[in-house]
């Protein structure tokens, strides 16, 4: 169904690279756009929508996509900027009216923020958008503390069968409202189906946080570097996130193009940037601890194995991966070992390598369409999230005063004021503390651990 037979304007608010590349995606299906467009207005071929434009916002903090991280998401946007949560409250306080779809790609703590300051500024309002939002990823940790965080939206979307089920359960054990949980999948899966390449790729996607110990990410490199040698008719690329300086959803302390320094590599070891698509065109052996990149590889059937060097952990989040058959170890990998996917685990898991993909996001599409029909003809009810200050008086509080605001979603005092237009004294400030803190993050801190444990 369509969500209007005029244009479509969404609102995407990310707060890190792999965010706005769902959000953004997540955005361009639910206004009908064809699946695997990256391009804002780009329709698909039955006509679900004739035109769509999308106005990104990129809240400002510690993981902020540079140039370069967007550039390699691949999204273009109608329009793009970076705001504080309350400059982006103004904007969407003035703007209640233009937008049909609202998604919000944050952090749970961002996405509790913004609907309780949402709830402030449309207190009142006639008409707002549908506020969508949801992982970007496997939901293998803190289950209800993201998930209540998230509660208040219109729609919570569930990447998979079994998210789905999980994410009703955890609401209607607390006894909040679970019709807003709708299984739709991963945005950004695609590609053309598996076929054997020459020569002979093994692909091991990198993780910021997984593992974290310095002792583990060298062991990752060494076996890497091992497999390379005994396998010389192999190519073995280290496919990385992010270049130092940079951050992404989690802070990467031990950049492993670092680490690599000054070790012997053979020259079939690679490092590799770049879209993962376009890394798994040439990938015949998808490896990783626990990477979402193991779904993308799984959907277009890339045989893939998850690493269980580290045993399987809820800290590595391979425990996910339990009953898949990927389950695999670098002694198994260097002797040859393939791993073979279980179709009843991968059907659960959205991954959709049946050619489901196509549908995958019908249910979501619909039920926005009807909510943006509510909206345009009655308007929808205020945004209520489980959190308020009766539910959770010690814990809510804290949540909202990371981004400046009250207990009752409005700024606090001293806030800061929105800045909609900064001038180059204050983006050169902006700049300059943001590197001090990476600085801070990628050699300071490892050097404090360290001294710390001796």
């Amino acid at each position: 169904m369509p969500v209007s037979n005029k244009t479509t304007r969404v609102a995407v608010l990310a707060d890190s690279d792999t965010r706005w590349k769902w959000g953004a995606l997540t955005a361009s299906r639910l206004a009908g756009a064809a699946p695997g467009a990256s391009e804002a207005g780009e329709a698909s071929e039955a006509g679900e929508a004739e035109e769509f434009s999308l106005d990104g916002y990129l809240l400002r903090g510690r993981a902020t996509p540079t140039p370069r991280q967007l550039q390699e998401v691949g999204v273009r946007a109608d329009s793009l900027r970076e705001v504080t949560a309350i400059e982006f409250l103004s904007e969407l306080r003035d703007r209640a009216g233009e937008y049909d779809i609202l998604v919000l790609a944050l952090v749970g703590g961002g996405v509790q923020a913004v609907l309780h300051g949402l709830a402030r500024v449309w207190e009142g309002a006639r008409q707002r958008p549908v506020v969508v939002t949801g992982y970007v990823g496997v939901v293998y940790e803190k289950l209800a503390d993201g998930l209540l965080l998230r509660h208040g939206a219109d729609v919570v979307l569930a990447n998979s069968r079994q998210d789905a089920e999980r994410f009703r359960a955890v609401y209607e054990g607390v006894g909040a409202d679970a019709t807003s949980v709708v299984e739709a999948a991963l945005p950004f899966l695609g590609g053309e189906p598996y076929a054997p390449r020459d020569p002979y790729t093994v692909v091991f996607a990198a993780q910021p946080s997984v593992p974290e110990k310095r002792a583990d990410r060298v062991y990752l490199l060494e076996r890497l570097i091992r497999h390379a040698r005994r396998h010389p008719d192999r190519e073995v690329l280290l496919k990385l996130r992010s270049k130092p300086g940079e951050h992404t959803t989690h802070i990467e302390e031990l950049p492993y193009q670092k680490l690599v320094k000054g070790m012997d590599t053979p020259a079939n070891f690679r490092l590799v940037y770049g879209h993962m698509g376009e890394v798994l065109d040439r990938t015949d052996l998808l490896v990783t601890v626990s990477s979402t990149a193991a779904l993308e590889a799984l959907h277009r059937r890339v045989p893939t194995a998850v690493l269980t060097d580290f045993g399987i952990r809820e800290a590595h989040g391979n425990h996910h991966f339990i009953g898949s058959g990927c389950l695999a170890s670098w002694d198994q990998l260097d002797e040859g070992h393939t791993p073979k996917p279980d179709p009843e685990w991968v059907a659960r898991q959205g991954v959709a390598a049946d050619g489901t993909y196509a549908t995958a996001f019908d249910e979501a599409r619909e039920r926005v369409t009807e909510l943006t029909g509510r909206a345009r003809a009655e308007g929808l009810p205020p945004l209520a999230p489980y959190y308020t200050r009766t539910t959770a008086p010690g814990y809510l509080p804290g949540i909202l005063a990371r981004h400046h605001l009250g207990p009752d979603g409005a700024p606090l005092p001293g806030a800061p004021a929105a800045d909609r237009d900064p001038g180059p004294v204050r983006q050169a400030v902006r700049s300059a503390a943001r590197g001090a803190y990476r600085h801070g993050v990628q050699r300071v801190a490892p050097v404090i651990r360290r001294m710390g444990e001796l």
